[in-house]
């Protein structure tokens, strides 16, 4: 019997937010998969959400930035699905088209639809605004998580006599655009306001003082959405038949890096939750090796027993369940735009990210030739607050990650740029920083008083 499968997908979620806060996903990954290092392929809603949809990268769809329409020849998960019999539905932000409501032809092949394409503004908390089918607009009651589970809950028992494929597709925890905040429940904010900072964040300011207590907020109520639906497949007796994803489209540095929340390439903004369960995943443990939401759609297209299409360019991480050491990249790469048209890898270890320097940000979707801007080693600096581009002690590394990005860039773009070293700067020690150093360790040191 084939599987159903649910998508639900948040909105600006870091990877950090996983844990304590979030028992049911938590619970949810240990019972099921979890890969603990989940990059994006793309830190911006539009780009993140073609790649997810399509399982090729933004350059590929043509949606390297926000404001661009999915072209109506890219086929969807939608379409995957649907071809096979599935009954299709999306409920939520969608940001792949040109209008609000959106057309029936920029949907992405979605039969059964309840969304908007810019949810954040047509709805806030408490008033939460889609469309229907026939473009009408729908008032559904509840804080707006909430309301959406709802909505996923009610399709699920309409069709719950055959296969479906639900993509949820939540606002939350993305700030509330005109006001520049972080609306949680009532009660919520107060609840996490001070409570926990991440390293970034303490370190290098940004909004989190003000914000954080809103956003944790949110993240607390979507995990309690998340239980209630998980809930209602019990009820209906779909729960070990349904194949659960939960992840983001990307994270959120709360204006550390950068004047805004995203569209960098730090962990900050690239690295978001991902766990699996149903058939396929439950008892598949943790996959520790970096992966890309590029690579979900081919993943549950497999899982369902479908075939995966030749033009995606993410690929299945099946066989990662079945064997950690199969055959599979050693690292993740990713595009940035909007803020700067750069391009990075990001390894178990590294991250390496180069930028075009002379390139429209929001224009020009790619280069010919990018500069090193950033090196971090991610074993020793996880919230990648020491950069080691230009410095001498780190040429070596920055060498092979230079070529083994210009490679990645070709296979996913067609064309391998030219990729400039970053200017040479010494390093502040190079005795801590410098890798073989580490390894060999220091020199022996006598210890009490020396003979003549």
């Amino acid at each position: 019997m084939r599987p159903n499968v649910i998508v639900v997908f948040t909105d600006q979620q870091r990877w950090d937010t996983v844990g304590p806060l979030t028992p049911n996903l938590d619970r949810m990954a240990r019972h099921g998969t979890q890969a603990t290092v989940a990059i994006t392929p793309q830190p911006v809603c539009a780009p993140a959400r073609a790649a997810l949809q399509t399982g090729r990268y933004p350059t590929t769809t043509g949606v390297h930035r926000n404001g661009r329409v999915l072209p109506p020849e890219e086929r969807t998960l939608a379409h995957h699905f649907g071809a096979a019999g599935y009954a299709t539905g999306y409920i939520g932000k969608w940001h792949l088209a040109g209008a609000e409501p959106v057309p029936e032809e920029q949907r992405g092949g979605y039969r059964s639809w309840l969304g908007a394409n810019a949810l954040e503004h047509t709805s806030d908390a408490y008033r939460t605004i889609v469309f229907d089918e026939a473009g009408d607009p729908v008032l559904l009651p509840g804080y707006r998580s909430d309301a959406l589970v709802d909505a996923a809950i009610r399709f699920v028992a309409d069709h719950h006599d055959e296969p479906f494929f639900l993509f949820l597709s939540l606002l939350e925890p993305h700030h509330q655009n005109e006001v520049d905040n972080y609306p949680a429940p009532d009660g919520y904010e107060e609840r996490y306001q001070g409570s926990w900072l991440p390293p970034d964040l303490a370190a290098l300011g940004g909004t989190a003082h003000r914000h954080l207590g809103g956003y944790l907020g949110q993240v607390k109520r979507l995990d309690e959405g998340l239980g209630r639906l998980l809930d209602a497949l019990r009820s209906l007796g779909l729960l070990e038949e349904t194949i659960v994803t939960y992840t983001s489209d990307h994270g959120n540095h709360f204006k550390t890096r950068n004047a805004e929340y995203k569209r960098s390439c730090h962990d900050a903004s690239l690295r978001v939750p991902l766990a699996l369960r149903g058939p396929g995943f439950d008892g598949g443990g943790a996959i520790a090796r970096p992966v890309s939401t590029l690579d979900l759609p081919p993943t549950l297209l497999a899982a369902a027993g479908l075939p995966v299409p030749e033009e995606m360019q993410g690929r299945s991480f099946l066989p990662l369940l079945r064997d950690a050491r199969a055959d599979w990249p050693e690292e993740v790469f990713f595009q940035v735009s909007e803020s700067e048209v750069g391009r990075g890898i990001r390894t178990s270890r590294w991250k390496y990210y180069a930028v075009a320097e002379d390139a429209d940000p929001w224009n020009d979707p790619a280069a010919g030739r990018y500069r090193e801007q950033a090196l971090h080693d991610l074993e020793n600096d996880p919230y990648e607050l020491v950069n080691l581009a230009g410095h001498p002690s780190h040429a070596g590394v920055a060498a092979g990650l230079r070529e083994r990005l210009a490679r990645r860039i070709a296979e996913a773009e067609g064309a391998a740029p030219e990729i400039e070293p970053a200017a040479v700067r010494p390093a502040p020690d190079q005795a801590m920083t410098d890798p073989e150093v580490r390894l060999r360790g220091p020199k022996p040191v006598r210890i009490g008083h020396q003979r003549p």
